[in-house]
């Protein structure tokens, strides 16, 4: 919960239509997952150096010293999502948010779930929180699913989700 009050004017510019509200929890950010198609099946070829690039650029992506541009080549599309990108990391609370891997399983040899720990200012604020990465041009990467997922808890559903949401 304090999470979503922190992040709120960070995120005000990029809101779900559908708001959430309500007095229950919030909901914990997910995308659709996919299944993954059997061991191994459609894997990448390393999955031992795909985990660790997943890891890495996940973390990097979420770190608030990572500059914005930077963040745009660890987000698919990252060029093309650079204003729902800004009004994630722009706001002084928004870019106190960081990310731990907890856990990756691929689902092809170029998409994964992550299950990740989301924190502010090093606290566990949202654990066990669901996300993809995807390779693109030859890199992991944050899928835009997950970083609108997270842009959609804001709930307040006074604004139209930015381009690319």
């Amino acid at each position: 919960m304090a999470l979503l009050l922190l992040l709120a004017p960070a995120l005000a510019a990029c809101s779900d239509d559908e708001g959430g509200g309500g007095d229950g929890p919030p909901p914990t950010p997910s995308v659709e997952r996919t299944q993954p198609s059997g061991a191994g099946a459609g894997a990448p070829a390393d999955t031992g150096a795909a985990e660790q690039e997943i890891r890495r650029n996940w973390e990097r992506f979420f770190d608030p010293d990572t500059p914005l541009e930077a963040k745009q080549d660890f987000l698919e599309n990252g060029d093309r999502m650079a204003p729902v990108l800004r009004a994630f990391s722009g706001d002084e609370r928004g870019a106190q948010v960081g990310a731990e891997v907890d856990r990756v399983e691929f689902t092809s040899a170029t998409g994964a779930n992550v299950t990740y720990t989301l924190t502010l200012q090093g606290a566990t604020a949202l654990p066990d929180a669901a996300g993809t990465a995807v390779e693109q041009d030859g890199t992991w990467k944050v899928s835009v699913k997950t970083l609108c997922g997270l842009v959609a808890l804001n709930g307040t559903g006074d604004a139209t989700p930015a381009p690319g949401c």
